[in-house]
Parts: C-alpha cells; structure tokens; sequence
C-alpha cells in the first residue's frame, strides 16, 4: 500500500471544520504499520450556540475563521513539527455546512500551495469509519454504527474505501433527537450528555414510550414518533417537576437503547464481522455502549468505541484517513467542498429526511 518512493514514515496534518469543531492534528505511521497520534487540538464552539439551542452556521464559520490558523499552528508545535516535515495535508472536504467546509478546505489549499505538501480531501464519516483501526487496530471487515448530529447508520467496513450502507434513519438523526428532546424538557445544550445526566437520577419504566420499527425486517432507524410520543407524554402532565424530567429522559433514553440494540442485532447477521464498532458523538452514550455490548456479546464478537475525545468531531480521524488515501497515492490539488457526500456511493436514497442519512 505504501507510495513507491515515499518514507517510511508518513506524517500527515489533519484540517476539520465540518460542523463546530475546530480541530487539527498530526499521525504518523511507522514502517512497521504502526501509528501514533502526535497532536491533537479541538476547540469546540459550544459556548458560542448554546443560547440558540444548537448550531447557527453563520457563527459556526466565522469561528473557524478568526481559530483555524492558530489551532493548526498548535497542533503543528505540539508535534515538534513544521509543514516541510509533512508528507500530506489532509482536509474535511465533506459532508457537513458549506460555510464550515469552505474555511477548512481553503487554508488546507492554501498551506498544501505555499509548502508543496500534497493535499488530501477527506470524507468525514470516512474519519468516523477508519477511527477503531487507528486506535484499537481494528481488522476488517467490521461493522460500524455512527451516531451523531447529523448521521445514523450501520455501514459495513469491508476494507480502506470499500463501504457498505446496511441500514441508516428515514428520520432525525439520532443525535438530533436527543437535542429536541433535551430542549423540549428546558434541559441545556447540547442535548445528548444533559439528557443522559437527567435519566442516571430517573425511571425508566414510567412513561411507555414507542420503539419505532422494533420487530420489523431490517436495519433503519426512525426517532420521530418516538420524540412525538414523549412530547405528548410531557404535555398530558405539564407543568414538570423534576422527578417528572428524570423519568422522561429515563424512558426516552432507555427506549433509544433499545431500538439501537435491535436494529444492530439485524445488521450483525448480515455478514462475518470481526468487531462491532461505534463512533460519532452520541456513541458516548452510557447506555447505548452498554446494549451495544450486549448485542456484541451475543455475536460472540468484541465491542469497541474509540475513547469519547476520538468518538466526537476531531483531526486525528481526518489525518489517519488522509494518511490512508497518501499511502495509496490518491492525491489532489483539486479539492473542494462538498456538503453532501455519501459515504457509500452505490446506497439509495432513503426516504423523507433520512435522504440526509444516505447522500452526506
């Protein structure tokens, strides 16, 4: 795999700005197939949208302006190296918001231009699906559920660049969800840890919650009527008390493991895996990493979630990929941004909302 005439050792800078999350970092790899994370920095701009209940672009990219060059100059110092030490710039190319992208992708272009270093365009749930053979050396083919914001699948990682759509939502995004719900209970942002603290304290067998396509064929997912039910459960008892907020999210909460849990048993039977992965920011989850043990217990196959910094957005997962595409020489100048880009290319759309799940 490696480029006929390049080092042994290939280092590359990673650039993300695909949501809000400014982010860089340095991966080497040894000649021996080795890797190392040699800088990681992330600044998170949760602060600047927490008053509007989640991300506003517009303020997302501007973020990014006025951070991107100080954060890469910190990773590059972290790591003891200068862009001549470099053999690859990698760059979040898509999915995610345009304005974001096009701040990533520019200075990418820019610092690729002024070094000769040559540039590499990645796909950001590509990071999300390479991230276990980083940090766990992970052999494939293995199946990943990402669950974030903005994703929700089960793809099956056959091999670097070979991926397989098993099953994704016609609906909100996991994450999402857990967002509405959080703001729905006047509960902080964002929604996925303040939901998950609510429901440690709640109980999780007071509200009879939905679980949306339980029992049917497949691997799709939908939250929708599962957020509408407790919307309505809420609104039967209004006003709230805070015993009521913690049952509440006790029960949504146990009700999207479960549905996480079942959809992943059916995706499991479709092939020989050699793990169960989970990555994206919702994968921090206590109680989603619990019955995603279980169900990979019963597989008789081990579970892995990379550590939570490595789970949510960040530049290690776009340096290693991009570190990937150099070692197999594909390379370009010519990178652009791209607000939907599937990661499986051969999927077809999925329905309503979910056609976001299978095009980005």
């Amino acid at each position: 795999m490696d480029r006929v005439g390049t080092p042994a050792t290939l280092t590359v800078l990673g650039i993300e700005t695909s949501c809000d999350e400014t982010a860089a970092a340095l991966v080497s790899r040894q000649a021996d197939g080795s890797r190392a994370i040699r800088s990681s920095v992330v600044l998170s701009q949760v602060e600047e949208h927490r008053a509007f209940g989640g991300v506003v672009p517009e303020i997302a990219a501007r973020a990014h302006v006025e951070a991107l060059d100080g954060i890469v100059a910190a990773a590059l110092d972290e790591a003891g190296l200068e862009l001549a030490d470099l053999d690859g710039i990698a760059v979040t190319a898509g999915p995610g918001l345009i304005g974001c992208l096009l701040v990533g992708v520019t200075t990418a272009r820019a610092l690729s231009a002024a070094s000769g270093v040559p540039l590499i365009g990645v796909n950001h749930l590509e990071g999300h699906a390479l991230t276990p053979v980083l940090t766990d050396g992970v052999a494939f083919p293995y199946l990943l559920l990402l669950v974030s914001g903005g994703h929700t699948q089960l793809v099956g990682v056959a091999g670097f660049s070979d991926y397989r759509r098993i099953g994704s939502t016609i609906d909100d995004a996991l994450g999402e969800a857990f967002d509405k719900v959080a703001k729905l209970l006047g509960l902080g942002y964002p929604g996925g840890p303040e939901v998950e603290k609510a429901a440690a304290g709640g109980d999780p067998e007071r509200f009879a919650l939905p679980r949306p396509l339980a029992g049917t064929p497949g691997s799709d997912f939908s939250f929708s009527g599962l957020k509408t039910a407790l919307r309505l459960r809420a609104e039967a008892i209004a006003p709230l008390s805070d015993r009521d907020i913690a049952d509440l999210c006790a029960s949504f909460q146990a009700a999207v493991a479960e549905i996480v849990a079942e959809r992943t048993s059916h995706a499991l039977a479709e092939g020989d895996f050699t793990a169960l992965v989970a990555a994206g920011g919702v994968a921090a989850n206590g109680a989603i990493r619990a019955a995603l043990q279980q169900q990979a217990d019963k597989a008789g196959v081990p579970f892995v979630a990379p550590p939570p910094s490595l789970c949510t957005d960040n530049a290690a997962m776009i340096a290693f990929a991009g570190l990937m595409h150099l070692a197999a020489n594909d390379v370009s100048a010519d990178v652009v941004a791209r607000p939907r880009w599937p990661l499986d290319a051969a999927a077809e759309p999925m329905l309503g909302s979910g056609r976001l799940g299978a095009r980005v």
